[in-house]
């Protein structure tokens, strides 16, 4: 008779917390994307979450299918820009993404990164 052992199963380790001020500061350091491009984006930034902001109020004129494309839109432009220059922080950046979205579609902890 053959003893059966249970298959350990190898445990994933639980994502690191999200550090946006990390990211942050890292994107505007970057040589990879240049001043004009980060201001830009800073806008795109700022207009998404102001749109989340409206959303999460009850007062947005996007649900929240157009606010998670308009989300990846702008994560897949920053992959892009960061490719060749800055392959880590764009690393980062992809693993952070379901918890960033996670961050803005939850009220409450969308609440807590507006300082409300």
């Amino acid at each position: 008779v053959v003893a059966s052992t249970p298959s350990a199963e190898p445990q994933l380790a639980a994502p690191p917390p999200l550090d946006l001020q990390g990211l942050e500061t890292r994107l505007k350091k970057t040589k990879a994307i240049g001043l004009f491009t980060k201001l830009e984006l800073k806008g795109q930034v700022d207009d998404l979450v102001s749109d989340v902001s409206a959303y999460h109020a009850g007062k947005s004129k996007y649900g929240i299918d157009e606010l998670k494309e308009h989300f990846n839109l702008l994560v897949m432009k920053l992959l892009v820009l960061l490719q060749d220059d800055d392959p880590a922080l764009g690393q980062d950046i992809a693993r952070a993404r379901p918890a960033l979205w996670a961050t803005l579609c939850d009220p409450q902890r969308f609440a807590k990164l507006q300082g409300a």
